[in-house]
């Protein structure tokens, strides 16, 4: 199985990401502009949170609470979970199940080097296994 560094390779580390003092409109606007599902929080450089779609469903439009004057710290996830290149492809979509979560940031040496999310796992997964089916068919007729 893969790890997450072949999918940081395809895929690229470009990361986008916002200031904890953003409002969420804005938030919201370069999630539409770059057609992502979560921004990743860095303030003053430093990784503090990530701001995906459930945050804005679950903990501002559920509680009655407007994106244009609400900031972006007081709806993040601080301390998401993480994982680092070397995070096998297994490991990342059993966490994904098991805290029902779409994206991890991916960290090395305390540094936030990308993001991947549960479509660049399962699109590896595929990948993967087609690659062995092919190598299976050839080594079959072979």
């Amino acid at each position: 199985m893969g790890k997450v560094r072949n999918i940081i390779q395809t895929k690229g580390n470009a990361v986008f990401s916002i200031p904890s003092n953003t409002t969420v409109y804005n938030a919201l606007e370069t999630m539409l502009e770059k057609s992502i599902g979560a921004l990743l929080i860095v303030d003053n450089g430093k990784f503090v949170g990530i701001f995906t779609e459930r945050d804005y469903a679950r903990k501002l439009i559920l509680k009655g609470k407007a994106s244009k004057e609400t900031l972006i710290r007081e709806v993040m996830t601080e301390h998401p979970v993480t994982v680092t290149p070397d995070s096998s492809i297994e490991d990342c979509m059993k966490l994904m199940t098991d805290k029902k979560i779409r994206h991890l940031p991916v960290m090395e040496n305390d540094k936030l080097i990308g993001l991947i999310s549960v479509g660049d796992v399962v699109k590896f997964i595929i990948e993967e296994q087609k690659f062995i089916i092919e190598n299976l068919e050839q080594y079959i007729t072979h």
